[in-house]
């Protein structure tokens, strides 16, 4: 067990041992929660926020929207859709 000491204005160093094994470098974060054994240190990753909403806008743009069969009514697609519960439910009360 490594251990890691208190520094002035409560700065850690965490052992080198330990950034190897979390594969840590200088400006990486680490969430902190305090546990009933003491301090869990955890990594994480931050994401730049308009590189992230960057792959939002991405992942929107891929989602196409197929709409309903051409030439059956909103109703014809309600009974379809109903029709397929039913036969779920049916598969599931047979597995059960």
């Amino acid at each position: 067990m490594a251990l890691v000491r208190v520094r002035r204005m409560a700065q850690l160093t965490l052992p080198a041992e330990v950034r190897r094994a979390l594969n840590l470098k200088e400006g990486d974060y680490l969430e902190t929660k305090i546990v009933e054994e003491g301090v869990l240190l955890k990594p994480v990753a931050v994401v730049e926020r308009e590189r992230a909403w960057q792959g939002i806008v991405h992942a929107v743009s891929q989602v196409r929207d197929l709409g309903a069969h051409p030439g059956e009514d909103n109703q014809a697609e309600e009974e379809k859709i109903a029709e397929m519960v039913k036969e779920h439910r049916r598969a599931k009360a047979k597995r059960a």
